[in-house]
């Protein structure tokens, strides 16, 4: 146990600064895990993106635990998931063409259209993914999003515009069969 005093005397360890980030992280948490695995599309590596966060915040928390600490922490979420898709293996694609299943639509339709739908998220760039994430799954508006990914609301448009193009024609279900899900 360390006893470093910082903000004026708290201690961080056993004291007030640590309670606080506990309680943060037991009302965000979950909140931050679901943007964690919408940035994934795994939960376990969700919760591992989550967990490096959530120490590389630890040591900063006296200084933005009262200026908006869940956005702080959605942009490092962001940031650390653009740096691990980047030095991630790609592993093997497939280029062939899969047949289609056979049977008629069965109870689960909806079930597969929103599985595709997070696949299709997955294969946006990662930079039209956060957008996404952020601007319809976490229901921030233009100028918070634009904060969290650091780049003008401008940006935050174009992205959001050609990721929604993309979307509508990787799952043409979503918009010709009349079902829309969500804002998109």
């Amino acid at each position: 146990m360390w006893n470093t005093e910082r903000d004026g005397g708290e201690r961080m360890r056993g004291g007030r600064g640590e309670r606080d980030f506990e309680e943060f992280v037991a009302a965000r948490g979950p909140r931050l895990l679901r943007v964690a695995w919408l940035l994934t599309g795994d939960a376990h590596l969700a919760e591992d993106l989550l967990q490096t966060v959530l120490a590389r915040v630890w040591p900063k928390w006296h200084r933005i635990a009262g200026d908006r600490p869940e956005a702080y922490v959605r942009k490092a979420l962001v940031h650390t998931h653009a740096s691990w898709w980047r030095r991630r293996w790609r592993g093997e694609v497939p280029h062939g063409v899969l047949p289609d299943r056979a049977g008629e639509t069965d109870a689960y339709e909806g079930v597969d259209l929103e599985q595709s739908l997070a696949a299709a998220v997955r294969r946006l760039p990662v930079r039209q993914r956060a957008v996404v994430v952020l601007r319809y799954f976490e229901d921030l508006s233009v100028e918070d999003t634009a904060a969290a990914l650091g780049c003008a609301p401008g940006t935050v448009k174009s992205q959001a515009a050609k990721a929604l193009r993309t979307l509508r024609d990787a799952l043409p279900a979503l918009v010709e069969g009349g079902e829309r899900c969500g804002r998109p």
